[in-house]
């Protein structure tokens, strides 16, 4: 047959060369082919997968994790071990994905499954890493090969001439052996998408990832990786280090790291690495507390280290910044640079909440939050395991709070360019100030301040302060006065100390907001028993306002009122009483009789004229002073309870026991009401109370009472603070009257030392003590 001329009508004529085909057809047809043509490729060889271009990296095993160092003892995790156990012992079919922040240990966590189901099951172990696509892929295609895939194969479905997935999973579904197949470092779950992960009844599929939910773990059983308990991240250390301290060492080093696999990774290796200069435990939390980050990074080898880019911390949050701002929200950093400025304790989300009234960054162009984007930034940290939303439990309710790790935020922190901190810290003080109630005595905000603690110490701590630093102080001392009204006198000193310090840095020494902080770290030392600290602080306060400010401001009579505490304390009452009266008659001239704090300083004068000898201005003023607070602050005041305290003090004093005994009973059940049944001013009313109790012939109640003080006051104030050891000893004398000796000179023993080193061997309290402990 003549082939027809080109360009003839009806004519048909095709030419093909090598490997091509030509079909033609003048009527219908309908032609299904499907080609493999492997012969003249290159194909798989030694370094990668290649097609006409550059080599693909193959792991050098799939069988082996390809993993860094990981911990010879996995501490804690059992729950989790004994749940994946129960998994691999049964038929398969399973999608298990493990979510945590960087660091959490989740690679530590699958690598320990995958070597004991190596050990003790008949799986096959494959393990990829996800962390980048084209090596996934690669790894992945090498894993069918494994299992049986002619390298030919591989290297088609690489060069994409048939789908790439369903090559890899046609072999794991028909796999001779079970199989565990681990997919580390998902964090870009995408990387997964397109039929990657899928479930065979064949194998268990594991995969650990930074993120806590994707569409693509739809099929997925997922389980959250936490950091350590801290009994076990000390342990960790010990582990690691064991020549560098014992567990309670270990204890403040965990404590210090937030219990952070990673981070105790790092401090391990660095304290059991030194060789000139042995570093003890103690040694190293010290030098955490200065330079956590510092400390940390000199835990990494010391080969092949770059600088500061190789810092592990920066790299677990700075990948997962990198992707949210790949996927539209940049706003996550701005929103975690923010929360870096604060504490790792848990933060309401009501003080988030405003976090969009506040300008971040504008000037440098840095994304707001005012953009509206504050919701969807919170829940990209969320996604990516940065931050996390716990329930705190309070009065009225579990608060919802949103919480970060320790050393990330550190690491946050000391990554914010210089120019901008100083925005950031006057954003993160207004957000708190905003939430901070200005009043001091309600049990909710007494609450809220303990809640909101952590976190402006957190801002205190921060250098320079810059333009925060006057709203910083103002609230810290603010704070401290809630901490110190609900009992936490220890808290509210280390705040109004540092409050001072970094006042006095930024304001100078004469500010009125660093006189302001000192005197509220007066206070508390005279509460911690410290009386003569507490003077000589006070009294410095007191002559510098008086000196700056003049006799009659605010800031000068409330130092002259907190000093005049200590002088009564330690034997000069008369001195104290005379500056108190000083006190009252400027607030009444400058402020009111009715003011509060007017009623708080005639208030306590009441505790003081009875042993004063003053019994006619206390038989006068003492009602009238209990029935002013009543009318001006209501009945559950704190100083309408001092007054009525005061009042029944000077009563017993008096002598007038029938008197004092009903209003002490009701001094002890409205403090106990108001303030809580174990907070030191319904412990002191409890004291009062069993003295009156004693003298009435009451001795069971009174040894009751006694007891109850003793064992609050230990517990809050220490062993050997000096109401404790005077209490003691009023207890041990209880005990000896009711023929309970045994009992009594037990008492006494224990705390006679302490009590002749606080309270000198002359004390009347000592004298106690001594006697029952030698049988006078």
């Amino acid at each position: 047959m003549t082939a027809p001329e080109d360009g003839e009508p009806g004519s048909q004529y095709g030419r093909a060369s090598g490997q091509g085909r030509v079909f033609q057809a003048a009527r219908d047809q309908h032609i299904v082919e499907h080609h493999h043509h492997y012969g003249e490729r290159p194909g798989l060889t030694p370094g990668g997968l290649e097609r006409d271009g550059p080599r693909l990296p193959v792991p050098d095993s799939v069988r082996v994790p390809l993993v860094g160092t990981v911990p010879g003892v996995l501490r804690d995790r059992s729950e989790l071990m004994a749940r994946f156990r129960e998994v691999l012992a049964g038929e398969g079919g399973s999608v298990h994905v493990l979510h945590g922040v960087g660091g959490a240990g989740k690679t530590s966590l699958v690598h320990a499954v995958f070597e004991e189901a190596s050990a003790t099951t008949d799986k096959v172990g494959l393990w990829v890493s996800a962390s980048d696509p084209a090596g996934f892929r690669a790894a992945m295609l090498a894993v069918a090969i494994d299992q049986g895939a002619d390298p030919a194969e591989a290297a088609a479905a690489q060069a994409g001439l048939r789908p790439a997935a369903d090559l890899v999973w046609k072999y794991l579904d028909h796999a001779v052996h079970p199989w565990l197949l681990v997919i580390d470092n998902a964090d870009d779950p995408t990387v997964l998408a397109g039929g990657w992960l899928r479930r065979s009844r064949n194998g268990v599929v594991m995969v650990t990832s930074r993120r806590a939910h994707s569409p693509v773990w739809r099929e997925a059983v997922r389980h959250a990786v936490e950091v350590l308990p801290l009994h076990d991240a000390a342990q960790a250390l010990c582990d690691l280090a064991p020549e560098a301290g014992g567990f309670e060492q270990a204890v403040k080093v965990a404590e210090k790291l937030g219990c952070l696999p990673l981070a105790l990774n790092l401090a391990g290796s660095y304290l059991s690495s030194r060789l000139l200069e042995a570093v003890s435990m103690s040694e190293y939390a010290d030098r955490l507390e200065e330079d956590p980050l510092g400390q940390l990074n000199r835990g990494l080898p010391a080969v092949g280290r770059i600088g500061a880019e190789d810092d592990p911390v920066a790299r677990t949050w700075k990948l997962s910044l990198e992707a949210l701002a790949g996927e539209g929200l940049p706003e996550a950093t701005t929103l975690l640079r923010l929360m870096s400025c604060w504490s790792a304790e848990p933060m309401p989300l009501t003080v988030l909440a405003r976090a969009e009234t506040v300008t971040l960054g504008a000037e440098e162009g840095e994304p707001s939050l005012r953009s509206g984007r504050l919701e969807q930034a919170l829940r990209g940290l969320i996604e990516h395991s940065l931050v996390a939303i716990v329930d705190v439990p309070r009065m009225d309710g579990p608060v919802r709070s949103v919480r970060s790790h320790r050393v990330l935020l550190s690491s946050v922190a000391a990554e914010v360019p210089e120019r901008q901190r100083s925005p950031y810290l006057v954003a993160a003080a207004s957000l708190l100030e905003a939430a901070t109630p200005h009043d001091a005595v309600s049990a909710e905000s007494q609450e809220l301040g303990r809640v909101l603690a952590p976190h402006i110490a957190a801002l205190v701590k921060r250098e320079p302060l810059g333009e925060a630093a006057a709203p910083v102080v103002t609230l810290a001392s603010r704070i401290a006065e809630q901490l110190h009204e609900g009992g936490d006198y220890t808290g509210a000193h280390d705040l109004a100390v540092r409050a001072a310090q970094a006042g006095e840095r930024a304001l100078g020494a004469s500010d009125v907001r660093v006189m302001h902080a000192l005197r509220r770290a007066g206070w508390a030392l005279f509460r911690l028993g410290r009386f003569a600290d507490s003077e000589e602080v006070l009294r410095r306060v007191f002559d510098d306002c008086e000196r700056l400010f003049g006799p009659g401001h605010i800031e000068t009579c409330e130092s002259g009122y907190a000093l005049a505490a200590p002088l009564c304390q330690m034997g000069r009452r008369a001195e104290g009483v005379v500056l108190l009266r000083r006190i009252a008659e400027l607030q009444q001239q400058a402020l009111g009789g009715d003011h509060v704090e007017t009623l708080r300083t005639r208030a306590t004068l009441l505790e003081h004229l009875v042993p004063l000898g003053d019994f006619e201005e206390f038989d006068h003023s003492a009602a009238s002073v209990v029935a002013a607070c009543e009318s001006s602050l209501g009945s559950d005041h704190p100083t309408t309870l001092m007054a009525r305290h005061n009042q029944a003090y000077g009563l017993f004093k008096r002598g007038q026991t029938a008197e004092a005994l009903a209003v002490a009973e009701r001094v002890l059940d409205d403090r106990s009401r108001v303030q809580g049944r174990d907070h030191q001013q319904a412990l002191s009313a409890a004291v009062l109370l069993s003295w009156i109790y004693e003298r009435t012939g009451r001795l069971q109640d009174a040894i009751d009472l006694g007891r109850r003080v003793v064992i609050g006051q230990e517990r809050a104030l220490g062993a050997e603070h000096p109401y404790l050891l005077a209490n003691q000893a009023g207890l041990a004398s209880q005990l000896a009257s009711c023929d309970m000796r045994e009992e009594a000179v037990e008492v006494a023993s224990r705390y006679l030392e302490a009590a002749e080193r606080v309270l000198g061997s002359s004390d009347e309290s000592v004298v106690k003590l001594r006697r029952i402990v030698n049988g006078d």
